[in-house]
């Protein structure tokens, strides 16, 4: 059957359309040329009689009457005068097109002498990346024209430069990094360093936009975000590809409010990147982030915090409602992970069989259990030197499993520890985040790839780079979650973490315990186990803990041999 054609006003439809908006555009443009003069005399007419309402108003009562008797007596004048009332208009009219005209001031024309000598040096700078010896009409020479490649550009306040757009020629090899990091390397230093450029390249049309970015904020505290279960707030970023905003509150007092992008990390079932990597270099603010994201997943779940460092900054946590362990020892850091793998295996196991049931998990296997650990590496050499096992050897069975079992694991290690993790832990944290000064090429090695910014020496604490799994890395501010028993802590700050901590439901001192009540059965048969082997160890003289779940039995195959 042949196909009928689509009726006319189907066809060329946009066409129509697009014409009949030109035409609107013209019409509207020509109308307000014709009618400018007209505009100009009501503009200034409004004017004044809005200034003779001033006048009237902070004119004494007393003094009103011999106002009113003034003004007739010149209206009546003029009505008696030859031609009076003409030339009492035209007057009129006068003022008011000269009161009604535009007062905006007119924008300069270009750059101004200065400016053009600063574009003139950057045009020269860029002449031996973007010009060969075989072109033969280069759009870069020495003593060339800079107003062909500079098609846009702006100024800040202090003469240098905001925004600019670069042309360059088509065989400039821009998809190199190498080739592009020595022009923003260049850009950023011509431009003037200590700013942080974003730099954004069109491959297609052959043009580099270089944008001047605002210092990220920093007077945000910790606060209840609104998100969704399984959702952690890392910090803010700019909007510039982050599409999604959060209504915050900030100041000395919380007394204003604005909506600003954030970087949200999804965790759960359906997380692409279930584990997250942190590092910096001291006084950072890793322990900072880690802080913001307990207090975060205790609204949802349970956390487990491993605190090498030992400084005691998370003691606030301490017995808290959903915190299972502050461990700060080498012991407890052992007996707390090698649970959390058994804890993990028994989740798999339970899932499986209510999989096969056709039942859906059990409640107690879909309540988020959360992994802290700040400077794993410091346990690494206690272990080694005490003859122990590695305790990130007991961090494989949550990492590999952890997304289908509902736990997640977070770690904080600072720049120059990075080679003391395991190989489990660098290939399965996908989310990673890089806080503090650090150079181009930390960045990349740990991000996987560069950030389209410039990063800069001398940051906030909290000030870096996020990247999620494969997307564009993010410039991040974490938002201020200090100690609150710091005595450096501003009163504000503490008593915001204050407001978020949960109550105090366990004395520390019963702390160790509350693995073994907070916890199904088969999970109690488990860490009763681990507790009668690390007993039994201690009453011969040593303090060896079991060996680590994962080298005893795999999470798949405790659920293979449950299945058969």
């Amino acid at each position: 059957m042949a196909r009928r054609p689509l009726p006319r006003i189907l066809s060329n439809g946009s066409a129509q359309l697009a014409r009949s908006r030109e035409l609107a555009r013209t019409a509207a443009d020509s109308a307000t040329d014709v009618l400018h003069p007209l505009i100009t005399i009501t503009r200034g007419l409004r004017r004044l009689a809005s200034a003779g309402r001033r006048r009237w108003a902070g004119t004494p009562k007393d003094r009103r009457g011999a106002l009113l008797f003034l003004m007739a007596s010149v209206v009546l004048v003029v009505a008696l005068a030859p031609y009076g009332p003409l030339l009492a208009v035209i007057t009129l009219m006068a003022a008011a097109a000269w009161h009604g005209r535009d007062r905006a001031p007119s924008a300069p024309a270009g750059p101004d002498e200065d400016q053009c000598r600063r574009l003139k040096s950057l045009y020269e700078a860029l002449v031996p990346y973007f010009s060969t010896a075989e072109d033969p009409e280069p759009l870069y020479a020495h003593g060339g024209d800079w107003e062909k490649v500079f098609t846009e550009c702006e100024f800040d306040s202090t003469g240098r430069i905001a925004h600019l757009v670069i042309g360059y020629p088509a065989y400039f090899t821009d998809g190199e990094p190498e080739s592009r990091a020595r022009i923003e390397h260049l850009l950023g230093a011509k431009s003037g360093r200590g700013r942080e450029y974003h730099f954004g390249w069109d491959e297609e049309a052959n043009q580099l936009t270089v944008r001047v970015l605002a210092p990220l904020p920093t007077d945000i505290t910790a606060q209840p975000f609104v998100t969704a279960p399984g959702e952690t707030v890392l910090g803010f970023t700019d909007p510039i590809r982050v599409q999604r905003t959060l209504p915050l509150t900030h100041g000395a007092h919380g007394e204003e409010r604005r909506d600003v992008p954030p970087v949200v990390w999804r965790t759960g079932l359906r997380s692409t990147e279930p584990h997250l990597l942190a590092t910096g270099q001291p006084g950072s603010g890793t322990s900072t982030l880690l802080r913001s994201i307990a207090l975060q997943a205790l609204h949802h779940g349970d956390v487990v915090i491993v605190d090498g460092g030992g400084t005691g900054e998370y003691a606030c946590l301490t017995g808290r409602d959903g915190v299972l362990a502050v461990e700060c020892g080498l012991t407890g850091a052992l007996t707390s992970l090698e649970w959390a793998a058994h804890e993990t295996e028994r989740r798999l196991i339970a899932a499986g069989r209510a999989h096969q049931a056709g039942d859906p998990p059990p409640e107690d296997t879909r309540r988020p259990l959360w992994l802290l650990l700040d400077r794993p590496s410091a346990f690494t050499h206690l272990a080694a030197a005490d003859g122990r096992a590695d305790p990130q050897a007991l961090l494989q069975v949550p990492l590999r499993h952890g997304r289908p079992a509902n736990v997640t694991v977070v770690v904080a290690e600072q720049l120059d520890g990075l080679e003391a993790l395991s190989d489990a832990v660098r290939q399965h944290t996908r989310a990673r985040v890089v806080l503090g000064p650090a150079t181009a090429e930390q960045l990349e090695a740990v991000l996987g790839a560069p950030p389209h910014t410039t990063p800069v020496d001398q940051v906030a604490p909290g000030r870096g780079y996020a990247r999620l799994g494969s997307g564009p890395v993010h410039r991040l501010q974490v938002p201020a979650t200090p100690d609150p028993y710091d005595d450096a802590t501003s009163d504000a700050e503490r008593q915001a973490v204050l407001e978020l901590l949960p109550p105090r439901t366990t004395p520390a001192d019963e702390e160790p315990e509350r693995l073994e009540t907070a916890v199904p059965v088969e999970s109690v048969r488990l860490e009763k186990v681990t507790v009668e082997k690390t007993g039994t160890a201690a009453g011969t003289g040593s303090e060896e803990p079991a060996q680590a779940p994962a080298e005893a039995v795999g999470a798949e195959a405790a659920v293979a041999e449950h299945t058969s």
